[in-house]
């Protein structure tokens, strides 16, 4: 149940991204799968934390070239992201398989 609750912590970027990881982790009492639940939050608020200065940043430039570069940036960490939480999702469901 510990592995379940905390790999489905990271794949609630597919439905729930904010809600579900706060939910266990004020919910559950179990430090394992609330350090999961901590970390897939971070996890799944980082692209948007790393936006606000990217917009910033977008809406002070005055070239194409520069908009189009920092739009590409925030692709780049919104899919690092999702791609950190699904292989971290496997990882903690596979751990004491």
């Amino acid at each position: 149940m510990r592995q379940l609750l905390s790999s489905l912590s990271y794949f609630s970027i597919f439905f729930a991204p904010f809600i579900l990881p706060v939910i266990v982790w004020i919910a559950v009492r179990d430090e394992y799968v609330a350090r999961h639940a901590k970390r897939a939050l971070l996890s799944h608020l980082l692209p948007f934390i790393a936006a606000v200065p990217l917009l910033f940043f977008t809406l002070a430039a005055h070239h194409a070239g520069s908009i189009l570069g920092y739009i590409l940036l925030f692709c780049v960490i919104y899919f690092g992201t999702f791609v950190y939480n699904i292989v971290k999702g496997i990882q903690v469901l596979r751990e004491y398989a």
